[in-house]
């Protein structure tokens, strides 16, 4: 067994997944979808919130066969000041957020246009992310969330805003929500660090976790798309309401948009619900499971042509 079926056999038997998995790019719908999510779930939230875990499922069993690789590649960085970058693995780059000590009131001279966002490198981008004042959100902020995993990644997850633990720590999907991705991740036969790149709509958390404001998105944009000019991927995977009309330009519902995929220039589009949801929501867990089965196919297929 390969170091990386090692790692997938480890991750399956956390979920409570008796067999291995063998992806393929045509995967059917599993019997029991929702008994791949329950464990997924389960063994995010089970030392964290008890009365949920009598959701978790039983084994599952289902063979399918794995697709290629598309390990992202890494771009190690030297720090900006008032912006730091936390350390990674050889293919996977985490970069971490900044304080806003110091920085001035929204709409004066960092407020920089979208021309200028659209050619900048990794470094640049990040920085100037981590010094924004375009919005108001700067003011309640602890520090940016800029975005973690392979910089040259064949898949982009595209959340909505970060949370108070993503405040603080300034990476994206820490948590229970972070948990529950991971495992989601695990059951496709991805790794955050070395196959994805995960980025949030917004670069600074709502106060309270509040809906971002249609001029907050606006301001956060184009740093948003440049991440994705930069990283390049192949599928996008949009977690949430925002997110997914963000990247649409859509108004319509996460039930009328997932189950699908879209188009957004040359890139696809698969839309999907956001794990801190899930966490909220059992009974969704189902349909979770069947876009994460879309998005494996649709990474395969892509792999192939």
């Amino acid at each position: 067994m390969s170091e990386g079926e090692a790692r997938r056999a480890r991750a399956l038997r956390t979920l409570g997944i008796e067999t291995q998995w063998r992806l393929r790019g045509a995967v059917d719908k599993p019997a029991d979808s929702g008994a791949a999510v329950d464990a997924m779930t389960e063994a995010s939230i089970r030392s964290e919130t008890p009365e949920m875990a009598s959701a978790a499922a039983t084994g599952m069993k289902r063979t399918v066969r794995q697709g290629p690789s598309h390990q992202g590649t890494s771009h190690q960085r030297p720090s900006h000041q008032g912006a730091s970058h936390q350390g990674a693995s050889h293919q996977g780059t985490s970069h971490q957020g900044a304080s806003h000590q110091g920085a001035s009131q929204p709409g004066e001279s960092n407020d920089v246009p979208p021309s200028a966002v659209a050619k900048m490198g990794w470094d640049e981008l990040q920085g100037t992310v981590s010094q924004c004042t375009a919005c108001g959100l700067c003011k309640t902020r602890q520090q940016t969330v800029f975005g973690s995993g392979a910089t040259r990644a064949g898949l982009m997850i595209v959340g909505e805003a970060p949370g108070a633990e993503e405040d603080a720590s300034g990476e994206p999907f820490v948590g229970q929500a972070g948990r529950l991705l991971d495992n989601m991740l695990a059951a496709i036969g991805l790794v955050r660090a070395n196959d994805v790149y995960i980025a949030n709509v917004l670069k600074c958390r709502p106060p309270a976790n509040r809906n971002p404001q249609p001029e907050e998105v606006a301001r956060c944009s184009p740093y948003l798309q440049r991440q994705i000019e930069l990283v390049n991927p192949r599928l996008i995977l949009a977690m949430g309401r925002f997110a997914a009309q963000a990247l649409l330009n859509s108004e319509a519902s996460i039930a009328s948009l997932r189950g699908k995929v879209h188009r957004t220039g040359d890139r696809l589009v698969v839309v999907s619900y956001h794990p801190a949801y899930l966490l909220r929501t059992l009974r969704d867990k189902a349909k979770a499971w069947e876009d994460l089965v879309l998005v494996r196919r649709q990474i395969t297929e892509s792999a192939r042509n």
